[in-house]
């Protein structure tokens, strides 16, 4: 039997509803996520002007909706990166073997204008398979 059930994902407090944006849905065993950027848990920049540090936020924050979803970064299975300045690409490599594994999840990584607040510099979204078997 097929569900057609989208569970909404939350976290508390979360930093996306002023801007009436959930952060994603788990559909089955797919999970779903808006593109998480370098905030806290009030909404604001952490990092501004420091790439390093906004990058390592937003994964953070990544890593928070996939549990409050019941799935890992290590479940992801399809990713989206913005880049304000495509530069920062070799320390995306980096920041793959770090929160990703093997096999690495499918990727698109593409330079922007600007993101939602002036101050961003990378967003990320992606899927997962919570509880699934990553074969490669």
């Amino acid at each position: 039997m097929t569900s057609n059930r989208a569970e909404r994902i939350t976290v508390t407090p979360d930093p996306y509803a002023p801007f009436r944006i959930s952060l994603g849905f788990r559909v089955g065993n797919l999970v779903f996520l808006s593109g998480h950027a370098a905030l806290d848990e009030q909404g604001r920049v952490v990092g501004a002007g420091n790439f390093d540090a906004q990058a390592e936020q937003t994964f953070r924050n990544l890593e928070k909706s996939l549990a409050a979803a019941g799935a890992t970064l290590h479940e992801v299975i399809k990713v989206n990166i913005y880049l304000t300045d495509m530069s920062h690409f070799p320390s995306i490599v980096e920041l793959r073997g770090k929160w990703f594994s093997p096999p690495w999840p499918a990727d698109t990584i593409v330079e922007v204008k600007s993101l939602a607040l002036p101050e961003l510099m990378i967003e990320i979204e992606c899927v997962a398979l919570a509880g699934g078997e990553l074969v490669g």
